[in-house]
């Protein structure tokens, strides 16, 4: 029951301590890039695949990189968790909205409303198997990030940019991969009739488009883990953590 009690004192702490701009922006990510990949990507070619999550797939996996230098492996899982239940809370909700009788505002094409009305129900409907293959994938790959995060990071001496860009480089294109590739065969293969060597290369070129991004972006989240440790936001929960570790001991 203790532990219990300490858990959840755990995670009032660390979403006081986490600056609400992160939380937020992690949550909604989360959220649309489970929304997005309902869509696949035409590449044009036969052997190559990819959805839209991958449009905000990078940021998901940089909040984490910058929530995990700052508050720790745990803070960074336990936020990919809670980001994970409010998912499922609004993918309820989406689900539901589809089942209410009515009309979309899209579906006002002449001779067409039906076909249109049904096809935007049927996609929110449908988005219970999308739900459940990314959030398995995520859960995993999430997991993966934050302790490759840690493990690479105690390579260097210093916490400068090269200690966070290496560390995030290599566990952002690892965790990617098996993200894709888990979302791809669970999702995709099943559902949207991708051959296995779509899934492999969606996985592949899917990682490389993300680690793109990250190497673009890094530098942001480098300044934003530099002044966090600078003004000490979050020292609390760092506090609390130290605390119980002191009281083991």
């Amino acid at each position: 029951m203790t532990t219990i009690k300490n858990f959840f004192t755990e995670i009032k702490i660390l979403l006081r301590s986490i600056p609400s701009s992160i939380t937020a922006l992690f949550v909604t990510a989360v959220v649309m890039m489970n929304l997005l990949a309902n869509k696949s990507i035409d590449t044009g070619t036969s052997w190559l695949a990819l959805d839209c999550g991958i449009i905000l797939s990078w940021l998901v996996f940089l909040l984490m990189d910058v929530t995990t230098k700052r508050f720790g492996v745990r803070a960074a899982n336990i936020l990919s968790i809670i980001a994970l239940v409010i998912n499922l809370f609004f993918s309820a909700f989406l689900i539901a909205a589809s089942h209410i009788p009515g009309v979309w505002s899209q579906s006002f094409v002449e001779g067409s409303e039906n076909v249109i009305n049904g096809a935007l129900d049927g996609t929110f409907r449908s988005s219970w198997f999308v739900i459940l293959g990314s959030s398995v994938a995520f859960a995993a790959s999430a997991f993966l990030n934050n302790f490759l995060n840690m493990f690479f990071g105690r390579f260097f001496k210093e916490k400068n940019f090269l200690a966070f860009s290496v560390s995030c480089y290599a566990s952002t294109v690892i965790a990617q991969f098996l993200d894709n590739l888990l979302f791809a065969f669970i999702v995709s293969y099943h559902f949207f009739g991708w051959t296995p060597l779509q899934c492999v290369t969606c996985a592949a070129t899917g990682a490389v488009a993300e680690l793109i991004f990250e190497i673009v972006f890094s530098p942001v989240g480098y300044r934003a883990v530099k002044r966090m440790e600078a003004e000490k936001v979050g020292q609390a929960y760092i506090d609390y953590l130290a605390e119980r570790k002191e009281a083991k001991e």
